[in-house]
């Protein structure tokens, strides 16, 4: 009988006005169980990268993929983040047996797969993608930090936050926001 591999996919990053869109997929080891898995936004920094180490460790296999803010203006967040996450499943070591993913819609992959809601809170595989997808966006923006010191993305990691609209009007836009998301709009036509 052929094994069941149960594949787990989430995205992080759909609301930052800057930086990419990253997705992660996971087949965990049912013979190596990792406790505390949870949706990432549940946890703190400290508690996501050390799972993120159990979980590179003890899963079958991972792969984590992304859309960059080009790709993201080119074709919208949502298809971006699809595309993604049908990135990070087609660089698994192993094919799932079918894949499992986080919120209302599955990228277009030829396994079977089906959309759960609140998934990553629900499928143990769907929390430890989110985890992966959470922690490498984050380090992601810690890069834009150290190219764009004066935006503060160590601090919202490119969210709308009061800090980052203060700062965007300071200094207008860099290349890596998003220039279809509304407050970014605001900003290029004030400063053409």
């Amino acid at each position: 009988m052929n094994p069941v591999w149960v594949c787990g996919v989430d995205e992080a990053g759909r609301g930052p006005l800057a930086g990419a869109v990253y997705a992660a997929a996971v087949i965990l080891d049912p013979a190596r169980p990792i406790d505390g898995l949870n949706d990432s936004k549940k946890l703190s920094a400290k508690k996501r990268e050390a799972l993120e180490m159990l979980i590179q460790q003890r899963a079958l296999a991972w792969a984590v993929a992304f859309a960059s803010a080009a790709e993201i203006d080119a074709i919208n967040i949502l298809q971006a983040s699809l595309l993604a996450m049908q990135r990070a499943i087609e660089s698994l070591s192993i094919t799932p047996t079918e894949v499992l993913v986080d919120g209302l819609h599955c990228p277009k992959i030829s396994l079977p797969s089906r959309a759960i809601v609140q998934g990553d809170a629900l499928e143990p595989a769907i929390s430890a993608a989110s985890i992966l997808a959470k922690t490498a966006r984050d380090r992601d923006l810690l890069r834009l930090h150290a190219c764009y010191p004066q935006y503060g993305f160590d601090r919202h990691k490119g969210y709308p936050t009061r800090d980052h609209l203060a700062a965007l009007a300071q200094h207008g836009i860099t290349p890596e926001h998003r220039t279809s998301y509304a407050p970014v709009r605001r900003v290029m036509a004030q400063n053409p």
